[in-house]
């Protein structure tokens, strides 16, 4: 018994290792100045995000508090030392004593106490308790890791959006260019009288729809870049130019390599959080075994007491060495039912430990065929919007010369309107799914 409850204080004692990227989470944040002006690839962006976030900030502070909190259980199983001094004041006052031989007065002086005592216990309870501590902070670390995770995916998804909406503004503006040059080209005929007024009132209409879809567009740019600057931590004045293009981010290669990483369980952070819960039902199920167990305790009391006067009698012995052990007999069955509590609750985490294991096989070719499917789309409708783009620039040129109607004019536009519409949502859905397989692998 003695040299299992030592073993265990000695593990508990042992500092829980911590890798480097998580020591470098849970370093001390300074404040930074706001800056005026920001040019940035997507991982500066990611990084800087990692460095100025505060619930990635409050996410290392809880795994600090979590070792400050394990050392307070260790602490309580290390011996104690406390020092008190004690002074009464009997205020003249003497005790009288009545014998068989006569009465008489005992003087009672005023007294100066000085008290030093070292106590020390331990129970098998508090030592799991001890352990429990080194999962909590275990879990800490993995919920850190997430909220970074999650965080760097935000910046991306926020990133290439801003770059999605910057080529289509590009495209909306050079596209509103021809149409009103055709506008006026157009009421220049009218005016001439070899075309009708409808023919430029419906261009007219081509050109209102296209300017409000450049408002949206800016609209949707504004807010995709203010939610850029919720994630960098900087203020609206903030100016932010990126410095990558979408084929950089959304290449073939880059896609390729994603779907031929290796699946290796022990890095998905849901399986590692799932088998310290595992681990911590099992250290509930130890607690509850342990509340058999006996209690340990041993005490060391020093006293010195000071006479400041005639008489006192010392009643008290100056050194006092007390070693209690307890041992729980009977409770009425509390005891078991918490063992039998806590062992079903073991089960059932194994049970869901090992569900979850089957189940992210299935998941991760899931997010495989999600992110190549989500691939081909994008090329796809990449390829649409090329397209659409080319035969809106030849129908408009053939409308200038008097070959296209103004039937096929409108279709031609809103061909491209709708093409860049599904671009822009093919776009986000590709980097949502390299963001999901990202994250089920733990790739930074």
């Amino acid at each position: 018994m003695t040299v299992s409850l030592c073993a265990l204080l000695w593990i508990a004692l042992c500092p829980v290792q911590a890798d480097d990227h998580v020591m470098a989470a849970t370093r001390s944040y300074e404040a930074k100045e706001a800056p005026a002006q920001l040019t940035l690839s997507l991982k500066e962006a990611q990084d800087y995000a990692v460095e100025g976030n505060r619930t990635l900030r409050n996410a290392s502070l809880a795994v600090q508090e979590a070792y400050a909190q394990r050392w307070q259980t260790i602490a309580a199983m290390l011996p104690s030392l406390d020092a008190g001094y004690a002074y009464t004041n009997y205020l003249g006052y003497s005790a009288e004593m009545s014998t068989a031989m006569g009465s008489f007065n005992i003087n009672m002086p005023n007294v100066g106490a000085f008290s030093l005592t070292a106590a020390i216990g331990l129970n098998g309870q508090g030592i799991v308790g001890a352990l429990m501590q080194n999962l909590a902070i275990d879990m800490k670390k993995i919920a850190l890791e997430q909220t970074e995770t999650e965080l760097r995916a935000n910046v991306r998804t926020a990133y290439v959006s801003l770059l999605a909406l910057q080529d289509i503004a590009q495209l909306l503006d050079s596209s509103l260019v021809n149409i009103e040059t055709l506008a006026d080209m157009t009421q220049q005929t009218v005016d001439a009288g070899a075309a009708e007024q409808t023919t430029a009132d419906q261009i007219k209409v081509r050109i209102n729809t296209l300017r409000t879809n450049i408002q949206n567009n800016k609209y949707n740019i504004e807010l995709a870049t203010n939610s850029l600057r919720v994630l960098l931590a900087v203020p609206a004045e903030t100016q932010i130019t990126l410095t990558e293009s979408i084929d950089q981010l959304l290449s073939a290669e880059a896609v390729m390599d994603q779907l031929a990483a290796n699946y290796n369980i022990n890095n998905n952070l849901n399986y590692q959080l799932l088998v310290k819960n595992t681990e911590l039902a099992h250290k509930n199920l130890q607690m509850a075994g342990w509340a058999y167990g006996p209690t340990v305790s041993l005490a060391y009391n020093y006293s010195n007491q000071t006479y400041y006067g005639e008489g006192g009698m010392r009643m008290t012995p100056p050194n006092v060495v007390q070693v209690n052990v307890s041992l729980p007999l009977w409770s009425s069955g509390k005891r078991a039912a918490g063992v039998v509590e806590k062992k079903i609750a073991y089960e059932e985490a194994k049970n869901t430990l090992a569900e979850t294991t089957d189940n992210l096989g299935i998941q991760y070719q899931q997010l495989r065929f999600s992110l190549q499917n989500a691939y081909e789309t994008y090329m796809n409708e990449k390829e649409n919007i090329a397209v659409t783009r080319r035969v809106f620039a030849s129908t408009t040129n053939k409308y200038r010369w008097g070959t296209a109607s103004n039937l096929e004019l409108t279709n031609a536009s809103n061909d491209l309107i709708s093409a860049e519409s599904t671009y822009v949502q093919a776009v986000l859905s590709l980097v949502s799914a390299q963001v999901e397989l990202d994250k089920f692998l733990n790739n930074k």
